[in-house]
């Protein structure tokens, strides 16, 4: 598993997200994922962006916006969610936050109320 994009940095936010899902548990709101997992990454001294403006342009014109949950070390957009499943427009969203920004890496994170799932996203193109 040495071909692992971003390997060591992935293996803290996810140590980060086990963190926060084992000391407020399943059920909650997105948002309060978010307060506590910035907490942690702060603890961790990890350089992070927090809801991050990301304009999509067209020959030089905003035609759309995007709001990243975080990046990570500028090299690692996590998008958060709450739920049972990953859905495929969670997945579709977090593709194209990739490749509007050119990034190679997301992680798609799902709490639920039984665990926290993460799945991760590479941009190819």
């Amino acid at each position: 598993m040495t071909d692992l994009i971003y390997k060591d940095l992935c293996y803290k936010i996810v140590g980060i997200l086990y963190r926060v899902y084992n000391e407020i548990g399943g059920g909650h709101r997105e948002e309060y994922y978010h307060r506590a997992i910035e907490i942690e990454l702060k603890k961790e001294k990890l350089k992070f962006k927090s809801e991050l403006f990301f304009p999509l342009s067209y020959q030089g014109k905003i035609i759309g916006k995007y709001y990243l949950d975080f990046l990570i070390d500028d090299k690692v957009i996590v998008e958060l969610k709450s739920g049972e499943f990953f859905k495929k427009n969670d997945i579709d969203q977090i593709y194209h936050y990739l490749q509007t920004s050119r990034l190679k890496l997301g992680l798609l994170v799902n709490f639920t109320k039984h665990r926290v799932r993460y799945k991760r996203i590479l941009n190819i193109s």
